[in-house]
């Protein structure tokens, strides 16, 4: 026995959701979840380094609570931050 396919628009969906591209709605959605895919990074990069989430915070001279904020998205931080954090983990950044 076959079992028909169904087809389903993920454009429409995320639409629906979301609203349309270019929608103040959409663009807010887009930068949470760019900022969820950072605060990830970060969060894996600080593992992969064997790092506690107390000694990156004593390296770049804040407290473990910003770095737990900062790694579930509840903070962004500033431009400087984010590369004192990536730079503490001994990373670098490459932009091109």
């Amino acid at each position: 026995m076959k079992t028909k396919m169904q087809t389903y628009n993920v454009s429409e969906e995320l639409n629906q959701v979301f609203g349309a591209p270019g929608s103040e709605s959409r663009r807010y959605a887009e930068n949470q979840a760019w900022e969820e895919y950072n605060a990830q990074i970060l969060l894996d990069a600080r593992k992969e380094a064997g790092m506690t989430q107390s000694e990156l915070a004593e390296k770049i001279g804040t407290d473990k609570s910003y770095i737990s904020r900062v790694e579930r998205g509840l903070t962004i931080p500033s431009i400087s931050t984010f590369y004192r954090m990536v730079s503490a983990m001994g990373l670098t950044v490459e932009l091109r």
